[in-house]
């Protein structure tokens, strides 16, 4: 199934269920219901037991056990349920797509869980323009007896980090603040809040639809039902694919027609693979459903630091680590990539510097893509520190927003 956008393409390996019944575009509320059926009314016992018996996990970068998150919240006073729609890691398409295509399902398991809980709001922070126009539509298309609202956030990286979400919903800036508080504790108006991505919401609808029997027909024994996938770069067909948990990265590499090469897991704060043979996708390891092919035609070492440079500027100027020792680090990659030794000396040290030490999450996860990459391409910074360079053009091949989605 295709999109708009002809590159942003829908593909299912094996069984479709986050993706069912959406060949022809958007389901609205009849198309949904003909293809799921009916939600049913679980109460919060229930759907504790339903994440355990099947190892559900959030379906965003910290892949943390749904049924574990649950058991966290008290008894009684839980203000919301918030949807994290604020997708800004710029190459994952996933949940801004069930947005648009899918909202219904969604709803299901947002609106179903917020029942449970006794949570009297819904609230779905979105910075796609597409997918808020759509999940509006299909409010206005059912009575769910909650208050459900819509917040547009910025596209900012750092905007999508929980707390970051949570300062917006509460009408202040989209950047997480210096304190760590679970929002299971200290969530919305600071009082006990869940909050998970879109692809968490979604999977929770299809669990209470399946049963766990029924959810764990695909993928692995351990942590069953599928998953949703995002793969670009230097593939025939990228797009966001649904597969079982467990499937085989080569596999979704061929099946996406990705070139031989260097792979990305996990997005601009994921790790480079030097080898794809024996690698099999589950969580946490593939992070937030982000899988880039490099191919072997361009540059790596020169597609690295035009990506540290947009890290960099997606800093939130709240700590040196993010606001100094990311620029510290696109400066030493600039003069690694143009033959200075004490480029890659000084990138050693910084990088040495910046992990634990940020207000939020986003120096170490920037730091993590860089150290990666030094260790996976260590061959391209022996050529580039020879003085020759490795012979190879930068492509552009690692999108960036601005590129080609």
């Amino acid at each position: 199934m295709i999109l708009q956008d002809a590159r942003v393409q829908l593909r299912v390996i094996g069984e479709p269920r986050l993706l069912a019944g959406l060949d022809q575009g958007r389901a609205d509320r009849q198309r949904h219901l003909f293809t799921h059926g009916a939600q049913p009314d679980l109460n919060r016992e229930a759907y504790t037991q339903l994440a355990e018996a099947v190892g559900l996990r959030g379906r965003g970068g910290a892949a943390f056990p749904v049924a574990l998150k649950l058991a966290d919240l008290p008894a009684k006073g839980i203000e919301a349920v918030v949807v994290n729609g604020s997708e800004s890691e710029p190459v994952s398409r996933k949940d801004r797509l069930l947005l648009t295509l899918a909202p219904h399902l969604v709803l299901d398991g947002a609106t179903g869980l917020a029942r449970a809980l006794g949570a009297p709001h819904v609230l779905i922070a979105v910075h796609d323009a597409a997918a808020a126009t759509s999940i509006r539509e299909a409010i206005m298309e059912r009575d769910d007896g909650l208050a459900i609202e819509v917040t547009d956030t910025p596209g900012r990286f750092v905007a999508g980090e929980a707390r970051a979400v949570l300062s917006a919903l509460e009408g202040g800036k989209a950047v997480p603040p210096g304190r760590r508080a679970l929002p299971t504790r200290k969530g919305y108006h600071r009082r006990p809040t869940f909050l998970s991505n879109v692809e968490t919401f979604a999977q929770l609808a299809v669990l209470a639809r399946l049963g766990p029997k029924g959810y764990s027909s695909t993928g692995l024994i351990s942590e069953p039902g599928t998953q949703l996938l995002t793969v670009d770069g230097a593939v025939e067909r990228p797009g966001v694919v649904e597969t079982p948990t467990g499937v085989p990265l080569e596999a979704v590499l061929q099946f996406s027609g990705a070139a031989r090469g260097p792979v990305l897991l996990g997005g601009y704060h994921g790790k480079w693979l030097p080898e794809t043979d024996g690698v099999y996708l589950q969580r946490p390891e593939v992070s937030a459903g982000i899988i880039l092919a490099l191919g072997t035609e361009t540059c790596p070492l020169g597609e690295v630091h035009r990506v540290s440079q947009w890290l960099a500027s997606q800093s939130a100027g709240q700590c040196g680590p993010c606001v100094f020792g990311l620029a510290s680090l696109v400066d030493d990659f600039d003069r690694l990539v143009k033959g200075d030794p004490a480029g890659w000396h000084d990138a050693q040290r910084h990088l040495g510097l910046v992990p634990g030490r940020g207000a939020c999450a986003h120096p170490d996860g920037s730091a993590r893509f860089l150290a990666s990459a030094l260790e996976v391409f260590g061959e391209d910074v022996r050529l580039h520190l020879d003085g020759g360079g490795c012979g190879r053009p930068v492509l552009g091949v690692l999108p960036v927003p601005g590129g080609s989605w």
